[in-house]
Formats: structure tokens, sequence, C-alpha cells
């Protein structure tokens, strides 16, 4: 299910200190993007934070609740997110850093390495005509 407007308000206001905050519906829930950089997704009314080797450590805390998942072909599915602990939504500045490791530590991060290589693959890529 994808985020209410009023979670979907919440995060923006407490996100805001990284950059421009969107959200978006994928797949049935709701992407959280800064500044174009996918950091997280929404369900239920629900933050789960983008997880990988390189902040694993920092999301220890998170890790003994269940991660993001969907059914397929009646198998379960866990995906890299994991669901921010409640009591960051009573702190604000902790939310930012947890949300800001999520996007790989803000434009200056591994995301950019990511969407830069991907525009210069679109790039080389001959155009049919």
């Amino acid at each position: 299910m994808v985020a209410s407007d009023s979670f979907a308000e919440f995060l923006r206001e407490q996100l805001a200190p990284l950059g421009r905050v969107t959200m978006r519906r994928m797949f049935g829930k709701t992407g959280v993007f800064c500044d174009g950089m996918m950091l997280g997704m929404v369900t239920d009314n629900m933050l789960y934070l983008r997880v990988d080797d390189h902040n694993r450590a920092a999301f220890k805390e998170a890790e003994s609740s269940p991660p993001l998942s969907y059914e397929k072909k009646g198998c379960t599915i866990d995906l890299s997110f994991w669901r921010a602990p409640e009591r960051l939504f009573d702190e604000p500045d902790e939310l930012v850093t947890w949300a800001r490791a999520g996007a790989g530590g803000g434009a200056s991060g591994r995301g950019e390495e990511r969407t830069d290589s991907a525009s210069a693959r679109r790039k080389q890529k001959p155009r049919l005509t």
C-alpha cells in the first residue's frame, strides 16, 4: 500500500535537509527520492531505507525487523530495504543521517556514480534510424 498523503508530507518535511525530496508510486508502494536518487520505499506508512554493503553496519539496529519483501510464485523475495526504527521519527537529525546513508551519502555518494555510468552507457548506444 502506498504512503498516505499525510505521511508523505511528514517525510518531505523531515527529510528536507537532504535536498529536494520527491515520492512516486512504484510496484504498489511509494518510492522516496532525494534529488532524483532513491533512498527508500514506503508501504503501509512504514519507511524502509535502502541497504547495501556500504551502510549495512550503520543500519544494524534495523536488521531485527523483516526487510521489505513481496511474494512471487509462492516464494517471498526480500528486497534491500530495511525498516527504519520507529524512534527515528522522534529524532529528526538522526532520521536524516539514516536517510543520507540510504541514499549513498548524498549527491557525492555512490548513487551519483551509478547515475553517471548509466547515462554514459545510454549515450554510447548507437541509434537506429
